[in-house]
């Protein structure tokens, strides 16, 4: 291998920013549509602690919504810096909802934020209410046309080649919103996100709970925060259930390496395998612990569908794109990031259902320290399974940058030296590493200094709020 290869490098480079720049999104998805609810319940009752809830939490919104938009400017640098060939041949395209993206969503997401955060004590309480929910819905937006941008990528519609055959051109700007990818992946990428928030909600009184500290504050979101882990995580499911379908129909390779299926399958033999032994490339099985015929019901929603496999598909791809490529994606890669995707949900989803059931009013025993401790600590597992998931679905597109379209190999900067993007890339590294340290350590101060003492009257609405000091945030 090549250490200096501009490929291997760019890749690197736009895979770990890319990575790190979503650390910051599922959060700030999931909690600002949280402070929204809190701030919401707050509003209808009255109760002083959802106020108090609404402003611990929205710190730690604060705080990760600033990170994320300093990660995510250099991550758009990069497609004209190191995939500079890419750009001139998708750039029409591609650049439309990115531009949307910038100039609409996050223009709206920014100016609500900005009314929420100063509007304490000046604006009335329903229209300060409005600016959090616009918020909330403005970070959905964006969310919305990013996903929609990286849909092209996966299954290319609404464009035409231009007459000379080097650009695709945006003839269908619709078409391109609705793309079947971007619909399918938009809510599962969503409720992966609020399942993320929710586990950080669980995680912050869990680490209050197991000091007796601001107890009627926390146990309430505790149970909102596993409430919220479990809902979401079955609508993540659900929804990723709809983008197996559509990832059949778009890139049935992408399937077939998800589940190592080298050979076409049908019914019983269309198994899926928990958890597998064999060669790093995929091509011998020692052990596999399988489940008959599901692989064919996540395909085709029928126990008696077929599914193809890496060497039928392989064979199909040849005669229309051309032969002397190999067009299966890294087996490895895509099998066990498909299986720890489900998995790390799976277990942020049974943490929750236990903190329900060792807090609820009937239960006999204290809640053990180390089991507080398991709450604190998984935090990070719907995080984590985004991410992998994430891995899966760029790992599994390659070797094309644009399914169909363009190899990834055609689309990097061809006059750009490895030498100059490992300098950048170490570079990143190192700058990102740090901000990782500073936005750990603001948001674990944030949650354990826990809700700051407001003081209230005898109906705890106005004067809660009027005597909350602006500077709070």
């Amino acid at each position: 291998m090549d250490f200096l290869d501009p490929l291997i490098l760019a890749r690197w480079q736009f895979g770990l920013t890319t990575l790190y720049h979503y650390l910051f999104v599922p959060l700030t998805l999931g909690m600002a549509l949280v402070v929204a609810i809190f701030q919401t319940v707050w509003y209808r009752t009255g109760e002083v602690r959802w106020l108090q809830l609404t402003r611990l939490f929205g710190k730690i919104f604060l705080i990760n919504f600033a990170m994320g938009v300093v990660t995510g400017i250099v991550q758009e640098f990069q497609f004209g810096m190191n995939w500079s060939s890419y750009s001139r041949f998708v750039g029409d395209v591609f650049g439309a909802p990115l531009a949307f993206e910038g100039l609409l969503a996050f223009f709206f997401e920014a100016t609500f934020i900005g009314l929420w955060i100063f509007g304490w004590n000046r604006l009335p309480r329903a229209l300060h209410l409005f600016a959090i929910w616009m918020t909330a819905f403005g970070s959905i937006l964006s969310a919305y046309f990013i996903i929609a941008a990286n849909a092209f990528m996966q299954n290319p519609v609404g464009f035409e080649m231009s007459a000379d055959g080097r650009r695709a051109e945006l003839v269908d700007f619709f078409a391109l919103l609705t793309n079947p990818v971007a619909l399918a992946a938009f809510p599962h990428t969503l409720f992966s996100a609020f399942m993320f928030a929710g586990s950080v909600i669980v995680a912050v009184a869990a680490w209050h709970l197991s000091r007796a500290q601001h107890l009627d504050v926390m146990l309430p979101a505790l149970k909102f925060g596993a409430w919220f882990v479990i809902i979401n995580f079955a609508l993540t499911a659900l929804t990723g259930d709809q983008l197996s379908l559509v990832m059949v129909d778009t890139q049935p390779m992408k399937m077939a390496a998800a589940e190592a299926l080298w050979h076409t399958a049908c019914g019983a033999d269309a198994s899926f395998s928990i958890f597998s032994i064999g060669t790093p490339d995929g091509t011998s099985e020692i052990w596999s612990l399988r489940v008959p015929y599901l692989l064919s019901f996540l395909s085709t929603h029928s126990f008696d569908g077929c599914v193809e496999g890496l060497t039928d598909l392989q064979a199909e791809y040849e005669a229309m794109y051309g032969v002397g490529i190999d067009y299966t994606p890294i087996i490895w890669i895509t099998y066990w990031s498909f299986r720890w995707m489900i998995g790390l949900g799976g277990a942020a989803t049974l943490v929750a259902i236990a903190g329900l059931w060792l807090t609820r009013k009937k239960a006999k025993r204290p809640v053990a320290k180390w089991m507080w401790k398991v709450a604190i600590w998984s935090a990070p597992l719907p995080l984590l399974g985004g991410l992998v998931g994430w891995v899966f679905t760029e790992m599994g597109r390659q070797p094309w940058i644009v399914f169909s379209l363009m190899l990834t190999e055609d689309g990097v900067s061809p006059s750009v030296p490895g030498w100059t993007v490992l300098i950048s890339l170490i570079s990143f590294t190192a700058i990102y590493a740090s901000l990782a340290v500073v936005e750990f350590r603001l948001i674990v101060k944030a949650a354990q200094k826990g809700p700051d003492p407001i003081d209230e009257d005898a109906h705890g609405r106005e004067s809660s709020v009027e005597k909350t000091p602006t500077t709070v945030y």
